[in-house]
């Protein structure tokens, strides 16, 4: 050990270069061990819900442009995000206006709260009203507003990409499908389920979205997992927990919340909300209609690395 060093334990040994580089790639190199390799500690993704921005996004003098949920700050990512790696917005598409989508995501997830009109990408157009959700690769979209104003939820995996500092695959390269979901058809599917039993070993009843590229892994981008969840009036989806994080629209239910680490969280009509990685999560519909949550997950990583740790408490 050099002479400068004091360290009595592995641990206490500092990151070290060496002392005389022959080459400035050796120069670059760093070296840790053992004891001081794994002990990174990085601030937790918070248990948030974000309630002013769909309320800004709503209101109506709102100008055309996005609002983003935004935990940046509290989890020290270097660019916007609500978890370390999904980031939401609401979006205002005032009537007969122009909204650019050009995100470095390999694709995005879109709601369709209120209004109609048309997403264009790569030649292709979707002509989307209330209750559909789309999906769109990354690159340059651009959305046309109808004849009212229209709001949507919209999620991308940006902060993933900026964490690998990498960018969208070109149109011709992409495995995320140009993909649309009418409400009248997802509303079709859910009573699907509802006329079957449900078995033991379920997590709810949901409708599961995924594309002709993505069918295999049941994912709708290589990364994100895309569901409808819905919970009967007076029913409750039993406590759970995995190690993806779960970014959520509360699109329909009155008396709706949730207990995550024993903390009660009330619901709001079209309210984002951040479940936390290995939290335990229950949800409850104590009011008279159905429920209806849009969860969007970073469950594909877990799904391919064999880590998604599902259990029941």
């Amino acid at each position: 050990m050099p002479n400068e060093i004091k360290a009595k334990t592995m641990a206490e040994i500092p990151m070290q270069q060496a002392p005389q580089a022959g080459s400035p790639a050796e120069a670059r190199g760093r070296y840790f061990n053992s004891a001081n390799a794994f002990n990174l500690i990085l601030p937790p993704v918070p248990d948030a819900v974000f309630t002013d921005e769909p309320a800004s996004a709503l209101a109506a003098d709102a100008s055309t442009g996005y609002t983003t949920c935004d935990l940046a700050g509290d989890m020290q990512n270097p660019s916007p995000a609500t978890t370390p790696l999904l980031l939401a917005r609401y979006a205002r598409l005032n009537a007969g206006e122009t909204l650019d989508a050009h995100f470095d995501t390999a694709g995005s997830i879109w709601y369709v709260i209120q209004g109609e009109g048309t997403a264009s990408f790569d030649g292709q157009a979707i002509s989307w009203a209330a209750g559909d959700v789309f999906v769109l690769p990354g690159g340059a979209a651009t959305l046309e507003g109808g004849g009212t104003d229209s709001v949507l939820w919209v999620v991308t995996n940006e902060p993933q990409l900026r964490f690998e500092d990498t960018r969208a695959p070109v149109a011709a390269e992409s495995t995320v499908d140009v993909v649309h979901f009418p409400a009248a058809e997802i509303d079709r599917q859910i009573d699907m389920l509802y006329a079957v039993d449900r078995g033991e070993d379920v997590a709810g009843i949901a409708l599961i979205f995924s594309s002709a590229q993505q069918m295999e892994r049941r994912n709708i981008t290589p990364t994100m997992t895309l569901a409808m969840n819905t919970l009967p009036p007076g029913d409750f989806q039993r406590a759970h927990r995995h190690n993806s994080v779960a970014v959520t629209l509360v699109v329909q239910g009155d008396d709706c919340f949730s207990v995550v680490d024993e903390r009660r969280k009330d619901w709001s009509p079209w309210a984002t909300t951040v479940t936390p990685p290995e939290s335990l999560h229950a949800h409850f519909n104590d009011g008279e209609t159905m429920a209806k949550f849009l969860i969007v997950q970073d469950g594909g990583f877990y799904y391919h690395a064999r880590t998604m740790g599902f259990s029941f408490d």
